[in-house]
């Protein structure tokens, strides 16, 4: 598989990363199985989180036998110097490993005073200095909070959403970090799932040189698609461009990208899946979407508490209680469409 320099750090990492989320959802077994095979087909860039629960914990029984020979990253959501160093502790124990080569500040809203002695970026410092972290990172979803990172230069590498939909703004990073040496990791680049023909964007990331993107994978068919792409790379080419051009129609204007930072609903409402329902049924199939357990799902938008608590966390600035209405109400029409066929 080839590989790509992440930009200052000199690290070489695979040109398609894995992204660890989603092995949340399935065994320690079934983990160990994708993730050895992910590093026997050449993937050596693993991404994951202090909290995406067993996440870590997954990777650390799985590739603790190969750790030398892989890249990992992981993300802290401290506030505080303080719990900086307790997540980071909890991370080298759980990766088995007694170094963490990126590790990232997790989507701050508001980036850390590097001149604060007792602040994050301090924290981060003092962690290298120790030998404990080699590079330092930031994830975000906001543009603005990215590119002043990326501007600020104080970062190794720079994780945002960028895929096939991206805008021409949020595309500005890319040269910005290019500018100053830094590595560019692509987190969503399938959308939270919204882009189902991955040869699309898969061909439209590989055209930047200093980007890397990071597959959300929990199935050896998905991994499966991805190495294949990898030995076959698709050009982007004219018709791909019309096939990005389509999904660019078809997803115009605000929409969830699945985050799930507007979580949890204290209400119970399923946001990341329920805010683009309408989506979700023209791009996937629709079966357990019609169930009645389901319906009773989409139900709960009914008993939003109008708390604002998803609408002040939502990096995207969406109007996420009346974006679950308008969901809820085009949920309605297709089922009585739909419910007999």
């Amino acid at each position: 598989m080839d590989k790509i320099q992440l930009g200052r750090t000199k690290l070489m990492v695979s040109r398609s990363g894995f992204g660890a989320l989603p092995i949340q959802r399935i065994s320690f077994d079934e983990t160990k199985a994708i993730l050895r095979t992910a590093y026997e087909n050449g993937i050596n860039f693993f991404d994951t989180a202090r909290g995406y629960t067993d996440s870590e914990e997954k990777i650390g029984y799985s590739l603790s036998e190969v750790r030398n020979h892989i890249i990992l990253a992981t993300k802290s959501p401290a506030k505080n110097k303080k719990t900086l160093f307790e997540h980071l502790e909890t991370s080298l124990k759980n990766l088995k490993t007694d170094y963490i080569d990126i590790y990232q500040l997790h989507n701050p809203k508001e980036l850390p005073d590097p001149e604060d002695s007792e602040g994050l970026y301090a924290g981060l410092i003092e962690a290298k200095k120790k030998g404990m972290i080699r590079f330092i990172g930031l994830t975000n979803h906001n543009i603005k909070n990215a590119m002043q990172a990326a501007a600020s230069n104080l970062y190794d590498t720079i994780q945002f959403p960028l895929n096939s939909l991206s805008t021409d703004e949020d595309l500005k990073l890319i040269a910005e970090c290019k500018k100053n040496g830094i590595g560019v990791i692509a987190m969503k680049a399938l959308s939270g799932g919204l882009i189902t023909n991955a040869s699309t964007t898969f061909a439209f990331l590989r055209q930047f040189d200093n980007v890397v993107p990071i597959w959300g994978i929990q199935k050896i068919s998905e991994l499966e698609e991805f190495v294949a792409l990898e030995k076959n790379p698709p050009e982007l080419d004219e018709a791909m461009w019309k096939l990005i051009q389509k999904d660019r129609n078809e997803l115009a204007g605000d929409f969830c990208r699945g985050c799930g930072y507007c979580m949890p609903c204290p209400a119970g409402i399923e946001i990341p899946v329920q805010a683009r329902i309408s989506l979700l049924l023209g791009r996937a199939p629709i079966g357990p979407f019609m169930e009645n357990d389901f319906r009773e799902k989409m139900n709960l938008i009914n008993q939003c508490l109008e708390c604002g608590q998803c609408k002040s966390q939502c990096p995207y600035e969406l109007d996420t209680p009346n974006l679950l209405k308008r969901e809820l109400k085009k949920y309605n029409e297709f089922y009585e469409v739909h419910k007999k066929i």
